[in-house]
């Protein structure tokens, strides 16, 4: 289930700038020829610090839901 956003100063529900925080615990492998190939990544948590409607640049109106369709 995927956290959907709404703008209830203009209504969008499509276009957001969101800033996340998020550690990731990957296995780098390094070939012969020095190519890195990133195996196995695993988020060790992921924090939103902001979200901004795209179309009228409002932070303050944004809510989140989770989307059930």
């Amino acid at each position: 289930m995927a956290t959907r956003y709404r703008c209830n100063a203009c209504g969008n529900l499509t276009r957001f700038d969101v800033v996340e925080t998020t550690s990731i615990r990957s296995f780098y492998h390094f070939t012969v020829g020095g190519e890195l190939e990133v195996e196995e990544p695993e988020v060790l948590s992921a924090n939103v610090d902001s979200v901004t409607c795209r179309w009228c640049g409002h932070g303050r109106a944004v809510e989140a839901f989770d989307d059930e369709s």
